[in-house]
């Protein structure tokens, strides 16, 4: 594809996550709202604020005024306080509070896709508050892509609402979280040189990838077959998706090789902050 035609798939992917999103959330009673997510302390209503608060971030919108509580105990770092601050300001948000400011979000943000006049690789302040930093333009497109369509799942499995595993930003999310996959197999599981290790995710999204550590500790992960793997991991989507992006430890996953060391990977298999 043309850089120009990365950016119109990345806006794609978007636009369909977050429209999923709304059409998912319009019909919900007030009490749903409430229901618990697999992001910690964070509700329903608390991942669509987190979602709305992105984008209006994106839109240039002021930030809300508000003292965020001291006590909230998922709150542990600066980039996790900048991230609640507009997340607890609406949680006395009503339902139809809730789903008019997502609609809204959504029709401004789309529109300002739409009329964009950044090229591709033109840096663009990513609003992360103390971890803000230029990005190319076409990777904050991809970035919210996966960001949101990740959202979309936290909220489907806490409503037991399946659905859009195969979506284009499941695609999108696949390669980011393999370009992580390295952090979590090197860096945080402390995998020795000279190991492989073979991951297979089945089911609609399916792929097949080894992991290598070479002797200097720097792990690569490609699409070639490794013939004996000291690890391989078998699992599906969203078992994977889950644990890469720090959402429990679900199962089941299937492993062959080194026990002790299939352990430790998977207890490090976050690669989200």
């Amino acid at each position: 594809m043309t850089d120009n035609q990365t950016v119109q798939a990345y806006t794609e992917a978007w636009t369909q996550s977050i429209e999923s999103i709304s059409e998912l959330v319009t019909p919900l009673p007030e009490g749903s709202w409430n229901r618990a997510t697999e992001c910690p302390g964070w509700s329903v209503r608390d991942v669509v604020s987190h979602v709305i608060a992105v984008e209006s971030d994106l839109l240039g919108d002021p930030r809300p005024i508000h003292s965020l509580p001291r006590d909230l105990r998922h709150v542990t770092t600066e980039f996790a306080r900048y991230i609640e601050l507009p997340v607890d300001k609406r949680r006395c948000h009503t339902a139809l509070e809730m789903t008019s400011e997502l609609e809204y979000t959504v029709i401004r943000r789309s529109r300002a896709l739409r009329n964009a006049k950044q090229t591709p690789d033109e840096p663009v302040r990513w609003p992360a508050g103390p971890l803000a930093r230029d990005v190319p333009y076409h990777e904050l497109l991809r970035m919210r892509a996966f960001d949101v369509w990740v959202h979309e799942q936290d909220l489907r499995r806490a409503l037991d609402a399946p659905g859009n595993l195969d979506a284009p930003a499941a695609l999108i999310t696949r390669d980011v979280l393999l370009e992580l996959l390295p952090k979590a197999v090197a860096n945080k599981a402390g995998v020795p040189a000279g190991t492989s290790l073979v991951l297979d995710v089945t089911g609609p999204v399916e792929f097949l990838r080894t992991a290598r550590v070479d002797a200097a500790g720097h792990c690569t992960v490609d699409e070639s077959i490794s013939l004996a793997p000291d690890v391989q991991l078998t699992m599906g989507w969203e078992t994977y998706l889950r644990l890469a992006c720090g959402r429990g430890r679900p199962g089941p996953v299937s492993v062959e090789g080194d026990r002790e060391l299939a352990e430790r990977v998977l207890a490090n298999f976050s690669v989200t902050i």
